[in-house]
């Protein structure tokens, strides 16, 4: 039997666009980390969904770094993609950049989630295998492979 048919990462990539408003703000006046977090799952949900043409859970966030701060009326713009699949998993990196009026971007976040595809009855399905057209996307596969490992070898421990 034959899985579904692969996909291009440029097939699922998304897009979200935020103007952080002062309910987005801590008590540091900056972006809250938790509110960040909330908009960096939507997108890779949405990037899975996608790609896999389910509805998805996410498994894991394995990786999640705060680089720079962004404040109220800062333009924030989260771009997420597929870097590795395995056989109903998928791994997003969802990037976050402070976007100036002028256009220029500058990351602030880097994300790693990890979602599996579900069917109706919210069991784990096979998802499409990725078809990785430039160094960067065969790059992030290959790190990807690695995460993926490292992520095995923690559960195993873990229990």
């Amino acid at each position: 039997m034959e899985g579904p048919r692969a996909k291009r990462v440029s097939e699922s990539r998304t897009e979200q666009i935020q103007i952080l408003m002062p309910e987005h703000i801590n008590g540091y006046d900056r972006l809250f980390g938790g509110r960040l977090m909330e908009w960096i799952d939507v997108v890779a949900a949405v990037v899975a969904r996608r790609h896999s043409g389910c509805n998805v859970t996410t498994a894991s966030i394995d990786n999640l770094q705060f680089k720079a701060a962004a404040h109220v009326n800062s333009t924030l713009f989260l771009i997420g993609q597929i870097t590795y699949v395995g056989n109903t998993s998928m791994e997003v990196r969802v990037d976050t950049y402070v976007e100036k009026l002028t256009g220029e971007r500058k990351m602030i976040n880097r994300a790693y989630l990890v979602l599996v595809a579900l069917d109706k009855e919210e069991k784990a399905v096979p998802v499409p295998r990725l078809i990785l057209e430039t160094d960067e996307e065969k790059a992030e596969w290959e790190a990807g492979k690695r995460r993926n490992q490292l992520r095995k070898q923690r559960r195993a421990e873990a229990f």
